[in-house]
């Protein structure tokens, strides 16, 4: 159950109505309507979230995200990962192969891409040269500020549901 008060569409300012409504064509989650308490953030955060990681592969991206969520144990960011990775041809398999840091099944790109986004994760003061340069033999610099940004967001959005106790908005996938 949500730690602090969801804002319904029935109850929420023309404002963040407005937003709901345009952005997010009248269907926010569980994530939207917490932000809506601060209706500048919502507004800035979705416009933001939709620019992050757009010069990566759609594939990778959701590998990404994936991963920091798993990382992290975010069962709302998670699930809700699963259900768009869906859409780019992840399967179960994937999923579990992220859940336990396998990537052997991944192209030597995404296997730079994810191995560099663990360190990111776990320990980013400790990253050196030797981590980074997998990610310059594999990408543009455009791509590494956009893995730099997607694991960030991740992170971000993983500190941000779960520890609010927001509830999943729709049945949850086992993996």
């Amino acid at each position: 159950m949500a730690r602090i008060t969801l804002i319904s569409p029935e109850s929420a300012t023309a404002e963040v109505k407005e937003i709901y409504e345009k952005a997010l064509r009248g269907k926010p989650g569980n994530a939207q309507k917490a932000l809506a308490h601060r209706p500048e953030m919502l507004k800035n955060f979705l416009t933001f979230y939709a620019s992050v990681g757009r010069s990566l592969d759609r594939k990778l991206y959701e590998l990404i995200y994936l991963r920091v969520s798993l990382i992290n144990g975010c069962h709302y960011c998670t699930q809700h990962h699963v259900a768009s990775s869906k859409r780019v041809g992840l399967t179960a398999d994937d999923w579990s192969a992220l859940q336990v840091g396998d990537y052997s099944r991944y192209g030597e790109k995404e296997r730079a891409a994810l191995t560099y986004v663990d360190k990111l994760t776990r320990t980013p003061h400790d990253i050196t040269d030797g981590d980074f340069a997998p990610l310059s033999q594999h990408f543009s610099e455009p791509e590494i500020v956009d893995i730099h940004l997607l694991t960030g967001l991740a992170n971000l959005t993983n500190r941000f549901t779960d520890p609010l106790g927001l509830e999943l908005e729709f049945t949850e996938e086992k993996i």
